[in-house]
């Protein structure tokens, strides 16, 4: 069975990954979720193919797969496998680097492997020794962050109730420059929150983001292939940063938070054990107090300088400015178009493009706006509406004919204000009740014709009389006029209105004397 080729998307963020910030083929592959392998086949077309970041950042989707897989791949020759071991003798002498041993390997083997790939399967080689590397931060590089196993509180101000909420922490790698701050879970809004509200506080972003293997960060946990949250994977994309999450029961990769927190439960937590906060806002005012001594108290293993003044001397002017714009939080999801030309969305339904229907769209809902992709394409947008088992529709999005109801409808509604307040709500009922638009335009034409025989009036009463009786069709409210049962009086669940019911087939007291 042929491999499924890798989405558009993530090929992009692949080549922006390597080539808009620099990381190595390792980082960018932990980043995305693939394998060092894809990212370096990806990389190698991308050049094939005589590629920029410019060029791929405006191309559409469909065109950019065009280039990229049009010819489809080239059957690649035997290339001769570099010496590890030589490789590895030759790099303790002095002055000799890979750079070097590569040009070397090179001239022996002119069609051999390109520097990325060389150095790549010496360092697999090399990692195969379980030795320890200490890890040594450079200015503005990494960020790492995560969450405290130990909870602040605050209490319910009516009821009196505990509730335990979440501490975020996050560091940056060569100034140990901390910050922190409370949050009501650890959902990704609330995730998404803190680390907007870090990077402002540190004025600034760095090149990665080290998270742990949280829900929050990463949908699929593995050591080598992890797959990045979507909308945590959006925020990297807006400030021009990666995540490149820590590896599964490897602490060593995310020693600096662990420090972190260990330090925010020391100097923030203990110092409020004895305090109560009623709001989380009055919890994050305290944690903030006692976050700005931390930064400021002298380190003893940094000979008495202080995180803010390494933050001032190392990595302040290291990272990256911030964009102009604020991240705003979106959650990302699936949805299908139904035949009726609507997608559903937290039990409310939006309408796409007729033509789209039966296709599975990529959804991306923020707090104000829905928005549906097709393969890359923005192909509808609305503004958010929570109001359940209720239609959103762009008249634009229909087709000619089924506008041509939704116009009938209106002049169905304009006759029913004439009639009066349950007219129009049985009408408005009747809509919303039929998915199927030309079902509740029949429906409600049906009640405008019965209406316009029986005159406004009873018509009016009748409606009042169906809406009582949960009435979702013109049918009841001609049975009544019919019958003439429209001022009949409701007594508990009988009505009467002081006559027996006239029918032929109904006998009376009278048969039987």
């Amino acid at each position: 069975m042929a491999k499924e080729r890798l989405p558009m998307r993530k090929t992009k963020e692949i080549l922006r990954l390597r080539w808009a910030q620099g990381l190595s083929v390792r980082e960018t592959a932990r980043s995305v979720g693939v394998s060092t392998g894809v990212v370096d086949k990806t990389t190698c077309r991308a050049r094939a193919a005589k590629l920029t970041w410019e060029a791929i950042e405006t191309t559409p989707e469909p065109e950019l797969e065009a280039k990229l897989y049009g010819l489809g791949s080239q059957p690649g020759a035997v290339r001769a496998e570099p010496d590890p071991i030589y490789i590895h003798r030759e790099l303790s002498r002095p002055g000799v680097t890979l750079d070097l041993l590569h040009l070397e390997y090179l001239e022996a083997h002119p069609d051999g492997y390109r520097y990325t790939a060389f150095c790549e399967r010496y360092r697999r080689w090399r990692d195969q020794k379980p030795v320890w590397m200490r890890q040594n931060h450079k200015a503005g590089e990494a960020t790492f962050v995560d969450y405290s196993g130990k909870k602040p509180r605050i209490v319910d101000p009516t009821t009196g109730e505990i509730i335990e909420v979440e501490l975020f922490v996050g560091v940056l790698g060569a100034s140990s420059y901390t910050y922190a701050e409370a949050t009501r879970s650890q959902r990704i809004e609330d995730w998404l929150g803190s680390h907007t509200r870090m990077v402002e506080y540190f004025l600034g972003v760095s090149t990665t983001y080290v998270p742990d293997q949280l829900k929050s960060a990463v949908t699929s946990s593995c050591r080598y292939e992890p797959g990045i949250n979507r909308s945590y994977a959006q925020w990297a994309r807006h400030y021009g940063t990666a995540i490149v999450p820590a590896r599964p029961r490897k602490p060593r990769d995310k020693a600096k938070v662990e420090v972190a927190v260990q330090v925010a439960q020391r100097w923030i937590l203990a110092r409020m054990r004895n305090e109560t906060f009623f709001s989380l806002d009055a919890l994050n005012g305290r944690i903030r107090e006692l976050l700005e001594e931390l930064n400021a108290r002298p380190m003893r293993s940094y000979g008495g300088v202080s995180r803010r003044e390494l933050f001032e001397r190392l990595d302040r002017d290291a990272l990256k400015p911030l964009p102009d714009t604020r991240f705003e939080i979106a959650e990302w999801g699936e949805a299908k178009v139904n035949r009726d030309y609507h997608f559903e969305i937290n039990k409310h339904w939006y309408s796409a493009p007729y033509a789209l229907a039966g296709e599975r769209l990529e959804t991306r809902v923020t707090a104000t706006t829905v928005e549906a992709f097709l393969r890359g394409q923005r192909v509808c947008g609305h503004m958010r509406d929570d109001t359940p088992y209720r239609h959103t529709t762009d008249p634009g999005h229909m087709p000619e004919r089924h506008r041509h109801h939704v116009d009938g409808i209106d002049a169905v509604l304009r006759w029913a204000a004439g009639v009066g307040p349950s007219a129009t709500a049985l009408v408005n009922a009747i809509v919303n009740a039929n998915v199927v638009r030309e079902q509740g335009y029949r429906s409600a034409r049906g009640l405008q014709r019965i209406g316009e025989k029986y005159g406004a009036a009873r018509t009016e009463a009748a409606c009042e009389r169906a809406l009582m009786f949960g009435a979702r069709s013109y049918k009841p409210v001609e049975r009544i006029l019919r019958l003439g049962r429209e001022n009949a009086v409701m007594t508990g669940t009988h009505e009467h209105d002081g006559s027996g019911i006239q029918h032929e087939n109904v006998r009376g007291p009278g048969y039987y004397h």
